[in-house]
């Protein structure tokens, strides 16, 4: 069937939408991309939402506006990969606009019926309560996903995702999608883009293939410091966000990094991202494995630089060569999380989210419900 997957993450650079045609095949799924697009927030809606997230504390009024203009964008973006073909389920992530993990809620906004009625069909969102109600930080979910998809019957691989946070799955050979182990490492290229944002006075709003980065040294000072961040030391599971690695992360170390260059500053904060991902595969026992790369950092040249050299005995390569292109496969990933919640299995992976138990994921803003739950029934036979 025809499926949307909708996706927006910490890096806030906008949203992802990926149409893919989704198959049952076997205990796991065989995905074609048909298009992909990243619509960028307008102007208004940024500032909207960047007014919304830690460390500022809207008022209700502020964040029902924001649940329906998010709406509205993420079935903007729906369409626009959609086109005229009929799909027959989205999955929509949402935006997240406060996580924490440890006391076990995350709230995710972008109001579903508004892409309900503007697709006309069923929409599946709020993937993450599941989890928290089982006692779960509700992250990182995609790591069953990686599972499903990524596992070898014969080789250690390790799925890195680098958006606003990175996150780091350990996929050994044959493994079950429930046996994987993964975790929140720290900082993607969050602090990255927020550093050159507030250095060109909003004129940049990232390090374009790390080429900053990459002209720079790191400080060893300010890598020590913000290393020394008891979130590093902490043991799995674990999550965080922008709560943890955002504004407030920056402002606590602003003095040091102030007397910095451009180009040093963004050598530091790749330093501190390269080593806190080297240092969780390490810790995974998975040195040795293949790396497949996706998001954003994927295309941070220095950064890559880094880990290589951090990892010697690793292969590092984009996730581009099995089917999930770098930039679509969170997007991929939570149609696939949809479908899960179509057929009512279980998507969590405890072990990874410190749930009590692995449940099914998801709600439901249902379009001819009866008609696509026949068709899953089906598919899955």
């Amino acid at each position: 069937m025809l499926a949307i997957g909708l996706m927006s993450g910490t890096s806030l650079d906008g949203i992802d939408a990926a149409l893919v045609r989704i198959t049952p095949s076997g205990a796991s799924y065989a995905l074609e991309l048909l298009n992909f697009a990243t619509l960028p927030f307008d102007d208004e809606l940024d500032t909207l939402l960047r007014a919304a997230l830690p460390p500022h504390a809207p008022g209700p009024s502020a964040v029902a506006h924001l649940h329906h203009r998010l709406g509205s964008a993420f079935a903007r973006a729906a369409r626009m990969v959609a086109g005229a073909l009929r799909v027959d389920y989205v999955a929509s992530h949402g935006q997240t606009i406060y996580h924490d993990g440890p006391r076990h809620f995350s709230v995710q906004i972008g109001d579903p019926f508004v892409i309900r009625e503007t697709l006309n069909a069923t929409v599946i969102y709020d993937f993450r309560s599941g989890d928290c109600a089982a006692g779960g930080h509700g992250a990182p979910l995609v790591p069953y996903v990686d599972g499903l998809l990524l596992a070898s019957p014969s080789e250690d691989r390790v799925a890195l995702n680098v958006g606003g946070i990175a996150n780091v799955t350990s996929l050994p050979a044959g493994c079950d999608p429930y046996d994987v182990m993964a975790f929140d490492c720290g900082p993607g290229v969050m602090l990255l883009d927020a550093f050159v944002q507030t250095r060109s006075e909003g004129e940049l709003t990232m390090d374009v293939d790390g080429a900053f980065a990459a002209a720079g040294m790191h400080d060893g000072n300010l890598l020590r410091a913000m290393l020394g961040d008891d979130y590093f030391a902490q043991p799995p599971p674990k999550s965080t966000g922008r709560e943890r690695f955002g504004a407030t992360f920056l402002a606590h170390h602003a003095a040091t990094l102030g007397g910095l260059s451009l180009e040093d500053g963004c050598a530091t904060l790749v330093e501190v991202t390269a080593t806190a991902i080297a240092a969780a595969i390490v810790d995974l026992r998975m040195a040795h494995a293949r790396v497949l790369v996706s998001g954003g950092g994927a295309r941070n040249l220095a950064l890559l630089d880094r880990l290589r050299a951090m990892l010697p005995d690793a292969a590092l390569e984009p996730t581009d060569a099995y089917g999930l292109p770098v930039d679509a496969k969170e997007a991929m990933a939570f149609a696939v999380l949809g479908y899960e919640t179509l057929r009512e299995r279980a998507a969590n992976v405890p072990r990874v989210t410190g749930a009590s138990r692995a449940v099914p994921l998801g709600a439901i803003a249902p379009s001819d419900l009866r008609g696509l739950l026949a068709e899953v029934e089906r598919e899955c036979r």
